[in-house]
């Protein structure tokens, strides 16, 4: 869980205002329904260049007006603002380090009722300081948690919303009152979905595998990073498909994927040791390429990094 040490300044109701400021009422329609919309957007300081780079701001923003259709929203901000305001919020707090930028469109309206048609919205913008969020070193030890990951009939999960982080924080919080760091989550019908909040990936006879958008999953920017990375620029064999559960247990090398994790090497499951019970090979070879991309030291992902200043 990461600490909270924001930015002194946030985007909210149209203003740049001191964060302690952004606040809303207790009747706001999302505080009451869970009727939220957020996405998480990593920066990375660059010292040779002294400048903070936001990886795939672009791709992030997409995502973040598509789903807008799914909660029937609206906000008078353009794309081209939201990406404004996602560099602006980072100026404006002076920080030259890794940052974490936090846009969220929600029901804003003082209203009662569960429902999202004709239900007015907003869009608010902050930054917190943001390091590791996970060990992304010695490897994790995780769980298959007996909470089972939301239904795309449900609560989607390619939808960020507020309200459906209950099902990530249940198993999260199962995971570690038994010991472990992290949790899986497995879909109604038995078969792998993702972890707690990042995509999993696991390594078989040379493949790198996940599972796929129809798994109940959210479709991540770090996962398609990881595949475009592992495909095109390391030469990996790359399979989208449904994962079982046992394969977890057999896979030579695991590891998830998310803007907080990055990439975050799994060492055991359910107690069974992977491997030699040590970040493997190709894990270790995607992770070094993953952070060398992200800080921009790699020439033909470079228009991936959006300098700040």
């Amino acid at each position: 869980m990461a600490t909270m040490h924001p930015g002194p300044i946030a985007y909210f109701e149209g203003n740049y205002v001191p964060v302690e400021e952004a606040k809303v009422s207790i009747m706001t329609h999302a505080f009451n329904y869970g009727t939220g919309l957020f996405e998480g957007i990593r920066g990375y300081y660059a010292p040779e260049e002294d400048n903070v780079l936001i990886f795939r701001l672009k791709e992030h923003v997409d995502r973040f007006v598509r789903n807008f259709r799914i909660l029937c929203m609206e906000i008078p901000e353009s794309f081209e603002q939201i990406e404004e305001v996602c560099k602006e919020v980072v100026r404006r707090s002076g920080f030259r380090e890794g940052v974490y930028i936090r846009p969220l469109c929600y029901k804003s309206d003082l209203s009662l009722g569960p429902t999202v048609k004709g239900v007015g919205s907003s869009f608010c913008c902050y930054i917190i300081k943001l390091g590791d969020y996970c060990d992304t070193q010695s490897g994790l030890d995780v769980a298959v948690s007996s909470w089972r990951r939301l239904s795309d009939n449900a609560i989607p999960s390619r939808v960020k919303s507020t309200g459906s982080y209950i099902n990530s924080s249940l198993a999260a919080t199962e995971a570690k009152q038994n010991g472990f760091h992290e949790a899986i989550f497995l879909r109604e019908d038995g078969s792998v979905a993702e972890g707690s909040a990042m995509n999993i990936f696991m390594i078989l006879n040379g493949k790198l595998i996940t599972t796929p958008p129809t798994s109940d999953i959210l479709v991540g920017i770090t996962r398609n990073t990881v595949l475009e990375l592992a495909r095109d620029y390391m030469g990996l064999e790359v399979v989208e498909r449904p994962i079982a559960r046992t394969e977890l247990y057999v896979c030579d090398e695991l590891f998830f994927s998310g803007t907080g994790a990055q990439v975050a090497p799994v060492r055991s499951v359910d107690r069974r040791v992977l491997g030699n019970g040590e970040p493997g090979p190709i894990t270790r070879k995607l992770q070094e390429v993953y952070f060398d991309v992200v800080q921009g030291k790699v020439p033909q992902y470079r228009h991936w990094c959006t300098p700040v200043y």
